[in-house]
């Protein structure tokens, strides 16, 4: 009995199966996808609007402010300064207003590069090294430079590791050609207080404080992650991390997958530390337990995937930046990118090749982008927050307290400090658009230093400027000639030689050739006839019309060495030809 019991439950099974496939599931009734909803958990940052309220909006820089050089490195101090690094070796000092910043001093700090830029956890103290073996300190407060000491070897990284209570400003180095990092009295000579050898089996390529816990954490060019402490605790292994081993914690993820951090980043409360590779992958992690929390793929497999899935931007502008990225990667430009924590410590902000990315790390959220339709690659980035501090007489409690727009905006102004790749300038990001109309100054591109005639071409491009003229005048020794110009019909040709015009590139030119019952030839900058480029670099395409023809005498045309070979150099004919 109990065997046929078995039996027919068996067959009744089956049956209840059949049925169940031959009735097609199309999804959840209407009342149950409102209860999953209901039921489903979204995690909700508390007061997130608040937090965004003090971070920069606007899509374009507001302003850009000049170097003689490329521009490497920013830094914001907690004493509202900003300084800015660059290749030739030049630092300077900026002030950073309720509106705006303020020049204050430059300096020829260095004979080489700027290496690297680090300011101590009060704001009071700069370091600047170089490839030239040289180390400055500078007082930030009094903008001065109060200490020189000459390395024996060439610096790669560097980092302020003392706490606020500490009365010597204690200053690690790395060597960029062995693993030894060097402690320094920041105040002292040139002999190291210290020197470590056992921290690192390679060259250390990070060095970063944790003010909170007073440790130190440090990357080599293999990936593999240290803690340490500092002259307090004489180096020592940390005792308030949550682990004894490291094979507890994911610190070889970066060993594991075979490449290194170029950069790092530890939150203003301490508990975590962000990283970005070689593999351009942004990793989060725990710093008391070592754990990887988050992990956001930046590469250009994944923007090219992102881009067929979903545009993100024009099909020919994200060809032309994905081509700047290959020509970022290959120059070397990314070891001078870097991460940054906002004062709260939610939110994560990174330059890509999109525009720097705002991400909330507490929901996993990209929650805003900032400079993605400007024309540049941005790579080191500083953040200015929180209220400048003026003299001029201390707020009331009421004052305070009031939902004041006067006052929020004369004290308020959050600002994105960026570098660009390949250029002289360094740019602010900030809550007012530079397309708005309300703002008082419309040229955003301040002339601080002597501009190159690339510069006032590409001010011109930026600018909108006309371009393209249905006449000129050359000015020449023996007298005026007038031209008449055909845009229409040469457009490109016209824009070449107006462009060069406007920008001076033809003053002080030679008329080289000059064939008697020909021709007389100009806009060769050498004046030997093989010199001179187009306003684009190199040569561009021949342009015809019908209607345009050498039948009658002063004719203007592109000289050149054959077909679709023009650069800067034009004749004018004196007979038809």
């Amino acid at each position: 009995i109990t065997t046929m019991n078995n039996n027919d439950n068996k067959r009744k099974l089956k049956e209840e199966e059949e049925n169940s496939e031959e009735e097609e599931w199309i999804g959840p009734r209407p009342d149950e996808a409102t209860l999953y909803l209901i039921n489903k958990k979204i995690k909700v940052l508390e007061h997130e609007q608040m937090y965004l309220d003090h971070l920069p909006c606007a899509e374009y820089y507001e302003k850009s402010y000049m170097h003689r050089d490329t521009v490497t490195h920013v830094v914001v101090t907690k004493t509202d300064f900003i300084i800015t690094g660059s290749c030739d070796g030049n630092i300077k000092f900026w002030k950073k207003e309720e509106e705006g910043v303020e020049f204050v001093k430059h300096f020829r700090a260095h004979l080489g590069n700027v290496q690297h830029l680090a300011c101590n956890t009060a704001g009071t103290r700069l370091v600047s090294i170089s490839n030239d073996k040289s180390l400055k300190v500078f007082d930030v407060e009094n903008f001065d430079m109060i200490n020189m000491i000459k390395l024996e070897f060439v610096p790669n990284t560097s980092e302020w590791i003392h706490p606020l209570s500490d009365p010597q400003h204690t200053l690690a180095v790395s060597d960029a050609a062995t693993p030894t990092i060097y402690i320094f009295d920041g105040h002292g000579t040139n002999v190291p207080l210290h020197t470590l050898h056992s921290i690192h089996t390679k060259p250390v390529t990070i060095i970063k404080y944790n003010a909170v816990f007073d440790v130190v954490v440090s990357a080599d060019e293999v990936g593999m992650i240290e803690y340490w402490c500092g002259t307090k605790n004489d180096f020592q292994t940390p005792t308030c991390v949550n682990f004894t081993s490291k094979l507890d914690t994911d610190l070889f993820e970066f060993v594991k997958h075979k490449t290194f951090p170029r950069c790092m980043a530890i939150s203003p409360n301490g508990l975590q530390f962000a990283t970005l590779g070689a593999d351009k992958k942004v990793r989060v992690f725990k710093f008391l337990t070592g754990k990887l929390t988050r992990v956001f793929d930046e590469s250009l497999q994944h923007y090219t995937e992102l881009q067929q899935r979903k545009q993100q931007i024009p099909n020919m502008e994200f060809g032309r930046r994905l081509a700047l990225e290959r020509d970022v990667e290959k120059g070397g430009a990314l070891a001078v990118c870097n991460l940054l924590y906002d004062e709260s410590g939610y939110f994560l902000l990174y330059a890509t090749m999109l525009g720097v990315k705002i991400v909330n790390l507490y929901n996993n959220r990209l929650v805003r982008t900032i400079g993605k339709p400007e024309n540049l690659r941005l790579l080191n980035l500083a953040l200015f927050q929180g209220k400048v501090k003026k003299n001029k007489g201390a707020l009331t409690m009421e004052m305070e307290a009031s939902e004041n727009p006067a006052l929020d905006s004369a004290q308020a102004d959050p600002t994105l400090v960026a570098t660009a790749f390949r250029k002289n300038r360094f740019y602010l990001f900030t809550r007012r658009d530079a397309t708005d109309t309300k703002t008082v100054d419309t040229d955003r591109d301040v002339f601080n230093e002597k501009p190159s005639k690339e510069d006032i071409i590409a001010a011109t491009e930026q600018g909108g400027g006309q371009r393209l003229y249905e006449s000129a005048v050359l000015h020449t020794s023996l007298g005026d000639i007038s031209l008449k110009l055909f845009p229409k019909e040469c457009p490109k040709t016209v824009e070449n030689f107006c462009v060069h015009a406007k920008s001076g590139y033809y003053n002080s030119h030679l008329f080289h050739r000059i064939i008697k019952q020909f021709m007389i030839q100009t806009g060769d900058p050498l004046g030997t006839g093989v010199g001179g480029e187009s306003i684009w670099g190199g040569e561009f395409e021949d342009e015809f019309h019908p209607s345009l023809r050498h039948d009658r005498p002063y004719t203007v045309s592109m000289a050149n060495a054959g077909p679709n070979t023009n650069g800067s150099q034009f004749f004018i004919t004196v007979i038809p030809t």
